[in-house]
């Protein structure tokens, strides 16, 4: 009863320090106000593993379309009056935003559906479809600001770089397919250097485990145009480009079409040969050999009459 008796004497008066207005009680009372959030955020985010979402790289030549393209993919069709013929591929090409040539990198949040035959245009929480959440990032094509995309393939990437590189999913090549320059000289070269420091990518690792393949999507953009060439053309013509890039640098020169702003972003001189090596001819399918699968596949992002976005879609939702 004496023990009881003392127990309930010392409630009593904690109860009544605690409760009588003092200057102690209001100290420890703020104290827990301003920090009980702070260590229950701390505890959170500790326990909490953080998850980043896998990305998809656009570059190319400057003029491609790859602003255009992440627009169209983030908006939808511009359209003022939506229709059933809405969803044809022409329409929703010709009412994409207009855009200016990128100077800084930029990103944008898409969710690839799991069911591959749904649009980009498709409202998927109205649909009620499964999809993963991706970014979808625009870099920069001219000669002079290409060094922060291929450093973001390179082996030689820094810190930051090797986080967002572990994260890459694909890397999708824009080109002008109705621009024979582009697939000639300043193209071409730009895709040689895209190519090449995935080839590096692949025999970089510091471990036994080879890093994830990242496959390349060439898209031939402004299929709309007359003088645009098929993809299967393009393809073609890119090839033969690409082997004779190589056999040039290999000899220890760059291409003509080089000019002082791209020496930043050529790879080492020694280190350039794409593909299979010794060989004459090159052709997309040698870059197997270093889990590189590349597609050409045409579309327009712009214009009334070609094919679209969809395939390219397609594409990215598969390697997602």
């Amino acid at each position: 009863m004496e023990q009881q008796q003392s127990l309930l004497d010392m409630l009593k008066s904690f109860l009544e320090a605690t409760l009588t207005p003092s200057p102690a009680v209001f100290i420890i009372g703020g104290l827990i106000v301003l920090l009980a959030p702070i260590i229950l955020h701390h505890l959170y985010t500790r326990t909490t593993p953080y998850t980043s979402l896998p990305a998809v790289l656009l570059v190319g030549p400057s003029g491609a379309g790859k602003t255009a393209l992440l627009t169209l993919l983030e908006r939808g069709p511009l359209s003022s009056n939506p229709s059933p013929s809405s969803s044809s591929s022409s329409s929703s090409s010709s009412s994409a935003a207009q855009t200016h040539t990128s100077q800084v990198p930029a990103s944008v949040e898409l969710a690839a559906p799991e069911d591959k035959s749904l649009s980009f245009r498709t409202d998927l929480d109205a649909a009620g479809a499964t999809a993963t959440k991706f970014l979808l990032v625009d870099t920069p094509g001219h000669g002079k600001l290409r060094a922060a995309a291929l450093s973001k393939l390179g082996p030689t990437a820094s810190k930051d770089d090797k986080k967002s590189s572990s994260r890459l999913k694909a890397v999708v090549f824009v080109l002008d397919a109705a621009d024979p320059d582009t697939l000639s000289t300043d193209g071409a070269e730009y895709l040689y250097d895209v190519l090449l420091a995935l080839q590096k990518r692949t025999g970089s690792g510091k471990t036994s485990r080879a890093p994830h393949a990242v496959p390349v999507l060439v898209a031939a953009n402004k299929l709309d145009l007359f003088t645009a060439l098929p993809a299967a053309l393009v393809r073609s013509r890119l090839e033969a480009e690409l082997a004779r890039i190589r056999r040039t640098r290999s000899k220890g020169l760059l291409g003509a079409s080089v000019g002082a702003d791209e020496l930043d972003a050529a790879p080492e001189e020694g280190d350039d040969w794409l593909g299979e090596y010794g060989s004459d001819k090159f052709s997309f399918g040698q870059m197997r050999e270093f889990d590189v699968d590349v597609d050409v596949i045409g579309g327009n992002v712009l214009g009334e009459g070609g094919p679209g976005v969809d395939k390219w879609w397609s594409w990215i939702a598969d390697k997602i």
